[in-house]
């Protein structure tokens, strides 16, 4: 056990870790430009293995564990816990926790955006990268809506989705990240149903700005009643989901962003802009709004400087949108981060351990002297 401990404590290890770190942040950087910082990240940070062309590479996952097995393992070494080394210690637990901050934020936190007209209310987020597959069953109860979800995940070709309590099944033909309507040319698919007897969806080079890519989907419907069978399309911007009836209940079938919900409900009570002058550039804006929890309410106000933070969720103020019937929506950006306070604890406790190192190690200096 010595032996192990000796291995993978080896300082060598951390010195490595860092610099390859030091190499995916440069050149997660740079190629932000050209696929995103979405992308990026996933690519060079959030991933265990790296591809570069067919050679495997340590991802930013698998080299942040490594350098924390690496840092935790100074903790098990017999010579480890004395008097002169205490600063160092307090230096490395400060380095664990912000490690263990980076894997909580990326494990569990989530970000969205809402987007709430005045005058109405709303209690979820919306993703600004990952879709959901949504059928909505309209009749099943008289006071809700049934709803069921299929992660992006699931969207693949030939893939087939399936609930107990739908009477059909759904085989996914194509999934695209950002796609365009098109007149359709295409006459090999047979029977083609609603938006799809006309229109075809065809694939975009992915934005590299997330949320400026319309989704779409071709889907093919199996069940036991003819006339519902047959292919359909869908694509992210259109307002109305395609509807099928069989066994005398409506089913909604579209494609969104992932929603979150919260535990409380946002309402617009009034939406306010500053223009510059002589432009039609806004200068600032900002949300009167109605916090409501638990049947109660208090009002309040959401500015670009001043966000809503709330049982772990933070509401910011980041734009807004004018409606064709004179009426503007607010969109509020929601962040969960339950790492937040981490990156400032390991701060202040990588600095108190560099400062008790500092005077540990005085009296022998003077003493050189």
């Amino acid at each position: 056990m010595n032996k192990i401990i000796k291995i993978i404590s080896n300082p060598k290890i951390f010195v490595f870790t860092i610099i390859w770190l030091m190499v995916l942040v440069f050149f997660g950087t740079i190629e932000q430009k050209d696929i995103g910082l979405f992308a990026s990240q996933k690519k060079y940070f959030t991933s265990i293995i790296l591809w570069f062309y067919n050679i495997p590479l340590p991802g930013g996952l698998l080299t942040m564990s490594i350098l924390s097995i690496n840092l935790f393992s100074f903790f098990l070494k017999p010579n480890s816990w004395r008097k002169n080394k205490i600063g160092i210690l307090t230096v490395h637990a400060g380095a664990l926790i912000l490690l263990i901050g980076s894997a909580i934020t990326n494990v569990f936190s989530v970000e969205g955006n809402m987007v709430i007209i005045e005058n109405e209310k709303s209690d979820y987020m919306h993703s600004f990268y990952y879709k959901e597959f949504t059928v909505l069953n309209l009749d099943e109860y008289k006071d809700s809506i049934e709803v069921i979800n299929f992660n992006e995940q699931l969207l693949k070709e030939e893939q087939f989705l399936s609930y107990h309590k739908l009477p059909f099944k759904i085989e996914i033909i194509d999934f695209y990240l950002n796609s365009k309507l098109e007149k359709r040319v295409d006459d090999s698919l047979s029977p083609l149903r609603g938006d799809a007897i006309n229109l075809e969806l065809r694939e975009k080079y992915p934005d590299t700005e997330m949320n400026k890519n319309i989704s779409g989907v071709t889907y093919k419907i199996i069940s036991e009643d003819e006339n519902i069978n047959g292919y359909y399309i869908y694509q992210l911007e259109q307002r109305r989901p395609e509807i099928i009836t069989i066994n005398n209940m409506d089913y909604a079938l579209l494609l969104r962003p992932v929603r979150t919900y919260l535990p409380f409900e946002i309402e617009l009570l009034d939406f306010n802009k500053v223009m510059h002058p002589g432009t039609q550039i806004a200068k600032s804006f900002s949300s009167k709004v109605f916090l409501n929890e638990n049947e109660t309410s208090r009002r309040v106000l959401i500015e670009m400087n001043a966000p809503l933070r709330h049982k772990g969720y933070t509401l910011y103020q980041a734009s807004y949108a004018e409606l064709g019937d004179g009426r503007e929506a607010t969109v509020l950006a929601v962040v969960q981060n339950y790492g937040r306070l981490f990156p400032y604890i390991s701060s202040i406790i990588m600095c108190i351990g560099v400062l008790l190192q500092m005077i540990i190690r005085i009296p022998g200096l003077l003493k050189n002297d």
